[in-house]
């Protein structure tokens, strides 16, 4: 069983910056893809940037791009979401997620997660 911690969200002001850590246990982290997803209020969960195993491979969902790095240190079981140049439209609880693979591919769906975290609410304010 895969336990995930999220920890490092707040509230911030537009333009801020915030960073947000997953600690992983339950199973050995070099062996899982990981995810950030994020949901606001009334709309669905979605993705924000995912990381292979070795961290080799990433991926970013457009509305993130250029503002938010992904990145993971599978010594100390900990993935990271470096969140700059934040927007009120960034508000929303943030989730981490984990997958058991043995490829080097990056999972943007959320139904291709079977383990999640219990969020952190990340709140911009204009």
């Amino acid at each position: 069983q895969v336990q995930l911690v999220e920890s490092g969200g707040g509230l911030v002001q537009a333009g801020g910056s915030l960073r947000l850590s997953c600690v992983v246990s339950g199973r050995t982290f070099s062996d899982l893809a990981m995810g950030w997803f994020r949901q606001a209020p009334g709309k669905e969960r979605e993705f924000v940037a995912g990381i292979s195993r070795s961290g080799g491979r990433i991926y970013y969902a457009d509305s993130v791009k250029g503002r938010f790095t992904i990145s993971r240190d599978n010594a100390k079981y900990t993935m990271y979401l470096q969140m700059n140049s934040l927007k009120p439209e960034d508000t929303a609880i943030y989730y981490c997620a984990a997958v058991l693979t043995y490829s080097s591919s990056v999972y943007a769906s959320h139904y291709e997660y079977p383990d999640w975290g219990q969020g952190t609410q990340v709140t911009v304010s204009s």
